[in-house]
Order: structure tokens, then sequence, then C-alpha cells
């Protein structure tokens, strides 16, 4: 009796349509991810990363409930290489875009069509694809259009120069210019950022019921200098000294108005003070984005990361001594020191990482394409500089090692730089010098890049210069020499 209930109960588990927890896994919905990308947000800029001045305490509470990494890298010291490494998975010795180059009135030289990004391949994983803010890799219709790059939806500013200006004419929504009533360079009514934000969390509310990838390229905190005067300036206001207000004379500044030279920057007189509201209204747009997954159901399947693409900026007023944006590293943006290229990481997955956790982990900008290949559950069937950070952020299983990473810069006369273990070689001058002035510094000990002992390790200087030789690859585009 009791073998037939059994068996009764087997019968009614297969017909109901039970499964095993391995084919629970199997069906279980793909993750969902978010990579907020702010533009020119310095090591230091967050509060969580030492920040003094004024307080990130939503992007606070995402570290409180994620991992924070304190040795990683962006893929570049400006905007497009470091995007290009970012989707690619290929550091600036290999992937198409390496500088800012532009082309025409508008747009950067494109993305090629062969170039294999992060969103064609989770796209192919069957995740609807949107990217919102910044683009910079190729103007709309050519072959490095973001629809043309695996992104379903783009909503933003196409050009980077043209996203100098807060408060533009129009914005992109794919291959539709539209209009932002009320500005036409000279009147300023709608902060296109705000904009971008609702198309961002439009996106999420579209797509809440299929695995997205949600690409957010943040154009703050980056110059111009300019903030409505809303309540967020209204906390800032008045509280810093504006001793090196942004006027003229200055040859990149250009005011709103009939002359205005849209690449410009215009004036501001308290730069301090719009300087942290602009980081506020990042801290702001964070907990907006993630309480807009927690409404729709979503936020324990999707995996939350804010990173920044270079070190903080010293134009348009900007003043990152005044705020210790490099968070006491050497260089600012275009720097290959330190303050140049080591960006904040925060990554959140409910039930997966460690709330309040720490990594020392090396990890830079070309280690998203695999790592989104494994929380995505694909094959990766492009080559890539990276390595998966899956081991890390989970806390489980055997994290793969970088024996090196390696940048280059083909403007400033040249620079280049590897990290390998705690030893980091910089070159700067090369086109005048080549390879004979290496730095060498060794990050654990040294870690302001303060201390150029090259001349007591000339073994290491050669292994290293032959790093930076070795990685290079030609490119007609963006040629080194």
């Amino acid at each position: 009796m009791i073998q037939k209930l059994s068996m009764a109960l087997v019968l009614v588990w297969m017909a109901t349509g039970c499964t095993t927890p391995a084919a629970e896994q199997a069906t279980e919905r793909k993750p969902n991810i978010v990579y907020i990308l702010a533009d020119d947000l310095g090591y230091g800029d967050l509060s969580c990363y030492g920040q003094q001045k004024y307080e990130t305490p939503h992007i606070d509470a995402l570290a409180a409930r994620g991992m924070k990494f304190t040795q990683h890298y962006s893929g570049s010291a400006v905007c497009a290489p470091s995007r290009s490494s970012l989707l690619t998975g290929e550091h600036t010795g290999h992937t198409p875009i390496r500088g800012n180059q532009e082309i025409g009135e508008e747009g950067q030289v494109p993305l090629p069509a062969e170039a294999y990004t992060i969103a064609e391949m989770l796209k192919e994983a069957g995740y609807k694809t949107g990217a919102f803010g910044k683009w910079g890799l190729g103007f709309v219709g050519t072959e490095g259009d973001p629809n043309k790059q695996g992104f379903d939806e783009f909503y933003g500013y196409n050009c980077q120069r043209m996203a100098h200006r807060y408060y533009p004419a129009y914005l992109w929504h794919n291959q539709q210019k539209v209009t932002l009533e009320g500005n036409d360079w000279t009147n300023k009514e709608v902060y296109a950022p705000e904009k971008i934000q609702d198309a961002t969390l439009q996106f999420i509310e579209d797509n809440k019921d299929e695995p997205f990838f949600a690409y957010v390229p943040l154009v703050l905190p980056h110059a111009e200098l300019i903030s409505p005067k809303d309540s967020i300036f209204d906390t800032f206001k008045g509280k810093y000294v504006e001793d090196k207000p942004f006027e003229l004379p200055h040859n990149y500044l250009s005011d709103y108005g009939p002359d205005i030279e849209l690449h410009k920057y215009c004036s501001q007189e308290a730069p301090h003070a719009v300087y942290a509201t602009m980081v506020t209204r990042i801290d702001n747009y964070v907990a907006q984005i993630v309480d807009k997954l927690e409404a729709e159901g979503i936020a324990d399947n999707t995996v939350v990361i804010f990173t920044s693409d270079n070190g903080p900026a010293i134009e348009g007023g900007a003043d990152p001594d005044f705020f210790n944006g490099n968070g006491g590293l050497r260089g600012y943006k275009r720097d290959l020191y330190e303050g140049g290229i080591r960006a904040p990481f925060i990554v959140v997955w409910p039930g997966k990482v460690k709330p309040a956790s720490m990594s020392e982990h090396v990890s830079t900008f070309w280690d998203m394409m695999p790592t989104f290949a494994d929380i995505a559950g694909v094959d990766l069937k492009a080559s890539t500089d990276g390595l998966s950070m899956l081991p890390t952020i989970l806390g489980a299983g055997e994290q793969a090692q970088h024996n090196h990473l390696y940048w280059e810069f083909n403007v400033r006369g040249g620079r280049k730089a590897v990290r390998k273990g705690d030893w980091k070689a910089v070159a700067y001058n090369m086109k005048k010098n080549g390879y004979d002035n290496i730095e060498l510094y060794n990050i654990k000990e040294d870690e302001s890049e303060q201390n150029n002992v090259a001349d007591s390790h000339p073994e290491l200087v050669a292994e290293l210069k032959q790093i930076m030789i070795d990685e290079h690859q030609d490119s007609q585009l963006f040629p080194f020499q």
C-alpha cells in the first residue's frame, strides 16, 4: 500500500511539472545587469571612498549592501577609449578606439562594425539592451551607432562634445533627434540629465518581465559645471569658499547665447557648490534606480554596478584638489598615474554578494565582458583581455589573477603604463624619449607614486618595458609613434 501511494505521489509530482533543483536552475530567469558609469568622477569623490566635503549617502548605502573594490581601474584616462575598452573587453593596446577623436561638427570616430560588444553578447543571450547617457563611439547612422553595436535602445548624447552642454537644444533617441522644448542654446529650461534619467527608469519599467542590460553612462559630473537652481543646489549654495570662479578671460569658456561655441564650457561663479551639487544629483539618480528596481519587484535578481570612466577633471572650473577628488593619488584625468585611472567600483547582487564586503582584487574595465558572460551564463565567443571577476564578487571559486594590466594614450607626447603585481611602470613623453624615461613605483608601499625606484630595479624595468612593447598593436586611426 505504501509503495502504491509513493508511486501515485511521483506521478502527481511529474504531472504538475515539479522539477529537480538542477532543472529549476536551468529555467531560472537570467539576472538583470545595471551598469552605472559616472563621467570624470574621481576615486575620492564619494564619501564611502573618503570624501569629506559633501556626502553621497545613497551610493554609500549601495556599498553597504554589496562589495566595494579598492583597486579597480578604468579602461583609459579619457572618455571614448575608456568606453571602448569597457564595451569590447580589450585594453587600449587592442581596443579599436584609443582616443577622443572627433569627426565633423557632431560625433566621434566610430567603433567598427566588426567590434563585438557586451551589448551584442547579452542581446544574443536574450537580454533587452539599453544605453542612456553619453555615447561617444560613433554618430547616428555610422557603424558605431549604438543601435548597430548591440543596443536595442539609446537615449542621450550621441556626441561627447555636445555633452559638454547640460541644456542642449536636443538629445537623440535612437535615430530620432528629440527637441528639448525651451532650450535653444540661449534659453535654458530643460536640464538634460533629468530627461535621460526618466528614460533610464522607463526602460527598467518596460522590461521588468525579461532580462535586461541597462548601460547608464551618466554625463555628470563632467564639465560644464552647471545646475538647476533647485533644492540640491540650495544645500551647497554659499557653503564653500569660491576663490576660483570659472570666468573670462579663459580660452575654453563660452556662455549660452547667440555666439555660443558648443564644445566649450559656460562660466561659473560658484564651481565648488555646483560640483558638489552635480555629484549629489548622481547620488540621487542611483537611489531612484535602486528604488525603481525595488518597486518593480526585480531588485533581488539584478546586479547593480557603479563606477567611473577615469579620474577627476580640472576643466570648466572643476577643482579636484579642493575636494581631494583623486583620493590622494597622483594625477587627474588624462594621467596614467593612479589618480587618472583608478576608479571607485561597487557591486550589489542581493543574496549573492556579501553585504558590506571589500575587495583588493586588481580588476579593470576589460574584465566586465567575461564577468557579464558568467553572470548571464553564456559562453564568451570573442577574445578578450579580461578575466571574470565573478569568483571574487560571489566569494566562491578560484579567482584568476591578471599577470599585468596595460594602458596607452597617444596624446600629450605619448604615454604608457603597466601594473604587474605591486609594481607600476609609467612612461611619459614617449614620442620624444621612447622607453628611456620609464618610472617605477611600488604601489603597495607608495600608493601616491612619489618615489621613483627605477634606478634600483633595472631588471624589473626591462621586464615591464617589454610588456609595453608586446601589448601594443598598431592602429592606423590612433598611431602611437
